[in-house]
């Protein structure tokens, strides 16, 4: 059986190498993106460019969503000429972009009201997850519009229906909780062993297979160490995680100190101009609290 078309919108550092993966598992894919430069490669590789969102979004199967925050899947979404209006009834919805809880509730709710299936499914990963197609997908929405695209998500990644809408994004702000909290103290550790005479990258190959062990130590440790802070997830877009944990957390009645302060040192960081840079770059911000240049000596 031909496989069904599919609509991808956001094709940005993590939503092209997800595009092609769908490209080369034998889905037609429609592309659209808000700058239009970022389509050329996925074009070159098979997938067909839309003129608008509400293009992206006619005659599919699934509509899959990669945008930066709330607003502006909501805008994309649900705003004047926006996809989901131009989607049939029984199609699906997928944002795979980390929005706050409730704005999943409230995309979700009126996509029904438009007969629409709608999944919050944000990912983790990272550029390299994506590239390589073993994103943690996880997945918030009724089971049976989860089976609908289980085998779509599966090309990009391991997917998990982790409960009903907004789950999905409960699931990636703990996940955010914990990436964000592991690369303050990666960064902590690694400013001690070098002001105390150590060589950290030594001190990252000690602690490879122990319990202090982790893909963040040693993806996000040799960032730190080299000073090569090329975006895989943006500074940014972690602090608008962080501030999306703080504020859920708050509505709960609940006091999370550490996850309030390392939200403090990555709102520092992006007020320093530091914003695009990848989010292992939060050692600049401690490098500078203790007034020392910003980039490793080793760098």
């Amino acid at each position: 059986m031909d496989k069904p078309t599919l609509g991808f919108i956001g094709t940005g550092i993590m939503g092209e190498p997800m595009a092609r993966h769908l490209v080369s598992a034998g889905y037609r894919l429609k592309v659209w993106n808000r700058s239009p430069e970022k389509l050329r490669s996925l074009i070159r590789f098979g997938a067909e460019a839309c003129s608008d969102a509400a293009a992206a979004g006619c005659g599919v199967s699934a509509l899959i969503c990669m945008l930066s925050d709330g607003p502006t899947c909501d805008v994309v979404l649900l705003g004047d000429g926006g996809a989901v209006a131009a989607m049939s009834p029984g199609a699906t919805v997928v944002v795979m972009s980390s929005i706050p809880v409730e704005t999943a509730v409230a995309e979700a709710r009126k996509c029904e009201e438009r007969g629409v299936r709608y999944l919050d499914a944000p990912v983790s990963g990272g550029e390299r997850g994506a590239q390589n197609a073993t994103l943690a997908v996880m997945a918030g929405g009724k089971q049976e519009d989860f089976d609908t695209v289980k085998e779509i998500l599966a090309v990009m990644g391991r997917p998990v229906r982790v409960g009903p809408v907004g789950c999905g994004q409960l699931a990636k702000i703990a996940n955010q909780m914990i990436v964000a909290s592991t690369i303050a103290t990666v960064s902590e550790a690694l400013l001690l062993a070098e002001r105390g005479g150590a060589d950290p990258a030594k001190i990252r190959e000690a602690l490879t297979g122990g319990f202090a062990d982790s893909t963040i130590l040693q993806q996000h440790g040799r960032r730190m160490i080299e000073s090569d802070f090329k975006p895989g997830g943006p500074a940014k877009y972690q602090l608008k995680d962080t501030h999306t944990a703080v504020a859920l957390a708050k509505s709960l009645g609940l006091s999370l100190p550490v996850i309030g302060l390392v939200d403090s040192l990555f709102q520092d960081l992006v007020a320093h101009g530091d914003g695009d840079l990848d989010h292992s770059a939060l050692i600049r911000e401690l490098r500078r609290r203790n007034g020392l240049p910003p980039n490793s000596p080793k760098a």
